[in-house]
């Protein structure tokens, strides 16, 4: 159950039924009910709104501009720490904890931005007036190349690839992580798939045209799309199936999903967006305590599961794949996006500049 206040007296007319905040913002939770993943994600962000409200025996259309500044700073430091941080655990457990850990910045900015559309939704419902979160001052623009350095280079991505190939396969649940390990980092490489968005996915979703196999997605905004899949990409699926017990060949309506969880009772469950990151994290760790530099143990003590996605678009442009090409792969709404993945641009710049310091020298 969601924490629940009472709602203040309306300000517009009412367009929804709900007569508390509890209530309102599971009723904006069901917008969102088709899209799982997003609702997950979603439900999270309000819970953690709703329950921090109730300690300061406040509710939604109380929340000021200094509450929202006084949020920002909980959510990079919940405190107290024994009340609010735990590690993970399904949400049914006794002892679960809103958080594992502090938010970092770019999570904080997810939140806020969240949460800030769950006002805007209420606003348009009639149930709150006003939204503090639009009042986020603009930020300046990032840094150039900021995002770019958040990527694998080519000597990291082989030493994952071999970690993946030695994890423990011991016996039959051994055998099964491992697969699915392998799977799942091969699946967001390939694909540049964000987490969300195989959290959610089945098998059907895998389709077959004139010969060719894509993926039919429903990514980041709720817009549609189709990832092409490579030969490579199927034949670690057909592999991955088969260390479930199935067919290789995908049934057209096949429900199972994407990645599945461990046990013969749930392993048609599909995994959670942070099950997924976990998982990955796992696997980063154990190839970094065997890292072969400095360098390579850098990466992956920094790793996440959006790195694949950032390391797929850096590999396939230095694979020579035309930038239009990898920014409709990715789904990039500007090819600029994209183009900052193009480090051969800096390389041929960098190059340039020393070629003109030597012609001065001569």
């Amino acid at each position: 159950m969601l924490p629940d206040t009472p709602r203040l007296p309306p300000a517009t007319p009412l367009l929804i039924q709900a007569q508390s905040d509890g209530q309102a913002v599971l009723t904006w939770l069901a917008e969102h009910a088709d899209k799982p993943a997003t609702l997950a994600s979603y439900r999270k962000e309000a819970e953690r709104l709703l329950l921090w409200l109730n300690g300061r025996q406040q509710n939604l259309a109380r929340l000021k501009r200094e509450d929202v500044l006084d949020y920002q700073r909980f959510l990079a430091s919940p405190y107290p720490a024994e009340q609010w941080i735990g590690p993970p655990r399904p949400r049914s457990h006794p002892q679960w904890k809103p958080f594992s850990k502090g938010l970092t910045p770019q999570s904080i900015a997810h939140s806020l931005t969240v949460l800030g559309a769950m006002f805007a939704y209420l606003n348009d419902a009639g149930y709150l007036n006003g939204n503090p979160f639009k009042l986020l001052r603009r930020r300046s623009r990032r840094q150039a190349g900021a995002e770019v350095e958040r990527f694998l280079d080519a000597a990291c991505w082989l030493h994952l690839q071999a970690t993946l190939e030695q994890l423990p396969r011991g016996n039959a649940k051994e055998i099964r992580h491992a697969e699915r390990a392998r799977w799942l980092i091969t699946l967001l490489y390939l694909t540049g798939a964000r987490r969300s968005e195989v959290a959610g996915a089945k098998a059907g979703d895998f389709v077959r045209r004139h010969g060719n196999w894509w993926w039919n997605v429903v990514g980041k905004g709720d817009v549609s799309a189709r990832i092409p899949l490579s030969d490579e990409l199927m034949a670690a699926y057909g592999r991955y199936r088969r260390s479930l017990g199935l067919a290789a060949d995908i049934a057209a309506g096949d429900e199972t999903p994407l990645v599945c969880r461990i046990g013969e009772k749930n392993r048609h469950e599909s995994m959670s967006d942070k099950a997924i990151y976990l998982i990955c994290k796992e696997v980063f760790s154990r190839a970094r305590q065997h890292a072969p530099s400095d360098e390579i143990r850098s990466q992956l003590t920094l790793a996440s599961t959006h790195w694949l996605r950032h390391t797929a678009a850096s590999h396939q442009l230095e694979a020579g794949i035309p930038l239009l090409l990898v920014s409709q792969n990715l789904r990039h709404a500007s090819i600029q996006t994209t183009r900052r993945y193009l480090h051969s641009e800096e390389d041929a710049r960098h190059q340039a500049n020393q070629l003109h310091r030597l012609k001065r020298k001569d």
